[in-house]
């Protein structure tokens, strides 16, 4: 491994983080310019995501080995012999399955336990089939008032009724914190924390970062019907 390369379980992880957000945008906030990029036409097109958090669409390694492992090769091939929803999810499965490799490849020399906990940060990141599927979704809105997250915020339980939510240690507080660990954000991915500002769609119900989406919160409290990127993409395609 270079000496630039990542070698403790922190740089590790920071790594496969900022190469997984570039990879989700690719596959939904960017994901027209990916589409149009994977040309059936080209010779074998890889999708990389680089620890700066781009993304490209580009052709192999030229060197044997490489100097990391590679993505998946010829992803452009399939794409217009199958349905876009299902090409972007094949995609998806193998950029999470590189993810893992180009991870454990830095972590090669880790010990059991080190290991152990890289994997455990990696997994409480959605992978990415999770996020371009949406099946990492929460149950729970923000109230349009706010348009913000928040644990003392009045919730809907399954009847349809409100509920009030203030932060103490009962059984209705631990399982609204189980519900949030659950809430990852759409365009990078990352989970909920309550240090930061969120917004969720009013239409397709996804979560975001505000700063991902360029929303504060004091612009949140002007808009009074949220539609995500995508979903605005989806109107005016």
């Amino acid at each position: 491994m270079a000496s630039s390369s990542p070698r403790t379980v922190e740089e590790i992880f920071k790594d496969y983080n900022a190469r997984h957000s570039a990879l989700v945008r690719a596959l939904t906030y960017d994901v027209d310019d990916f589409y149009s990029q994977c040309d059936p036409d080209k010779e074998n097109l890889c999708l990389y995501g680089h620890p700066n958090e781009a993304w490209e669409v580009a052709l192999p390694a030229e060197e044997v080995p490489p100097e990391l492992p590679e993505p998946a090769l010829g992803i452009n091939f399939a794409r217009d012999g199958m349905n876009r929803k299902d090409w972007l999810s094949l995609v998806a499965v193998h950029s999470g399955c590189w993810l893992l490799s180009v991870a454990f490849y830095f972590g090669a020399r880790l010990n059991r336990n080190e290991r152990k906990r890289l994997f455990s940060m990696i997994n409480d990141l959605p992978t990415i089939f999770e996020v371009v599927t949406g099946r990492k979704q929460v149950k729970d809105k923000p109230t349009v008032e706010s348009g913000s997250k928040s644990r003392n915020s009045t919730k809907r339980s399954l009847d349809g009724q409100p509920r009030n939510n203030p932060k103490i240690a009962d059984n209705s507080y631990k399982e609204d914190e189980e519900e949030q660990g659950d809430t990852f954000c759409g365009i990078c991915g990352g989970g909920y924390n309550s240090d930061e500002f969120w917004i969720g769609c009013d239409n397709c119900e996804r979560w975001y970062h505000g700063k991902c989406v360029k929303i504060t919160p004091a612009k949140a409290e002007m808009i009074k019907f949220y539609n995500c990127p995508l979903c605005q993409k989806k109107v005016r395609q």
